[in-house]
């Protein structure tokens, strides 16, 4: 087998484990959210202690991708792959910590009543984690034009923490008492608008690695 082809397999091999983990931030951040809608304490700790999972793979692939840097002396294109690898890796485990974070509050606040019934934030969440499943399948494909269209739907993501905020502080202003209750809702708000925002990143990172300029300057360069 060819040194080249040998590296082809590992590229790979990469992007598969890369959907893998991906898929297991998507389910973390879903299971959060659909635990705290429904009081389950124990499946809010079983996210919190999946995260330790989610970190393992992290670093065992950062790993990997690092020996490939090493060993195969990559040049242009396949070392953008790799350093986008790097970084995509390090944004999944940053969104799997959002996921771990809203149990943990759930987790604080045990098992009492909303201030109203969830129903934008399950949303927010599965809108979450349909872009990034849909921004992964993009970087594994190079597909440039998948990825430029996908940071429109964070927008979406953005005016439901909006609405989300207005209506918590509606709540407060009613009753003051319910200060505590809103912040621990917020707090899950925003780390959903952030787990958005990290999918907009790795869109990012496919542009990079499909055109070699980043989303900013290429987004100039068509515009000119």
């Amino acid at each position: 087998m060819t040194i080249r082809k040998n590296f082809e397999i590992e590229i790979q091999e990469l992007k598969d484990e890369v959907l893998i983990l991906g898929s297991m931030v998507e389910q973390a951040v879903l299971n959060s959210v659909t635990c705290l809608k429904n009081y389950d304490l124990e499946g809010a700790q079983k996210v919190v202690d999946g995260d330790q999972e989610i970190n393992r793979i992290r670093f065992e692939l950062e790993n990997r991708v690092m020996i490939l840097i090493a060993t195969q002396q990559p040049m242009a294109k396949d070392l953008r792959l790799l350093a986008s690898f790097l970084e995509i890796i390090s944004e999944l485990e940053r969104m799997g910590d959002y996921a771990k974070g809203i149990s943990i509050i759930h987790l604080r606040m045990g098992q009492q009543p909303h201030l109203k019934p969830l129903i934008d934030i399950p949303v927010m969440a599965e809108k979450g984690a349909n872009m990034l499943h849909l921004a992964l399948a993009a970087f594994v494909n190079e597909d440039e034009e998948s990825a430029r269209k996908l940071p429109q739907l964070d927008d979406e993501v953005d005016d439901l923490y909006l609405k989300i905020y207005r209506e918590l502080m509606t709540f407060v202003i009613s009753d003051p008492k319910n200060i505590e209750r809103a912040n621990w809702f917020l707090w899950v708000a925003h780390n959903l608008e952030r787990f958005a925002d990290r999918v907009t990143n790795i869109c990012e990172r496919t542009i990079f690695v499909a055109t070699g300029q980043n989303s900013e300057k290429y987004s100039e360069m068509k515009d000119s």
